[in-house]
């Protein structure tokens, strides 16, 4: 599990450095990503730079994550801390723009020969 931690460590690293192509190398062509704005997913690594592209054109979202297990179903669990800014690196009014607030969140991930395949968003709670 340590490559794969090291794999979304530099994920994290590369989102919050804005480095669309250094994320996008990590993950399968046929990726599905889930939507934190609208819901859903986005499928294929275009459909994940045109979303990120929108959403950074709207919001400045930095996400840290804390911890790493694995999931009984295999997958990778990664705690994460989501801060989310307007532009000017202000917090957002109401905390609820765009589906996006500060919050702890549950990321899960599912790797297929060393790639991201699948990505969720979880809500935790304690």
């Amino acid at each position: 599990m340590d490559d794969e931690i090291k794999i979304l460590e530099r994920i994290y690293d590369r989102f919050n450095a804005r480095d669309i192509d250094g994320v996008l190398t990590a993950l399968t062509d046929d990726v599905a990503w889930a939507n934190g704005m609208d819901g859903g997913h986005v499928h294929g690594r275009e459909a994940v730079r045109a979303y990120w592209t929108r959403q950074w054109s709207m919001v400045s979202p930095r996400v840290e994550p804390v911890g790493f297990h694995r999931t009984a179903d295999g997958a990778i669990f990664a705690e994460v801390r989501q801060s989310v800014r307007d532009l000017a690196g202000n917090p957002l009014q109401g905390q609820a723009t765009h589906g996006l607030q500060d919050k702890t969140v549950g990321h899960v991930f599912r790797l297929r020969e060393g790639k991201v395949a699948r990505f969720d968003i979880q809500d935790v709670t304690w």
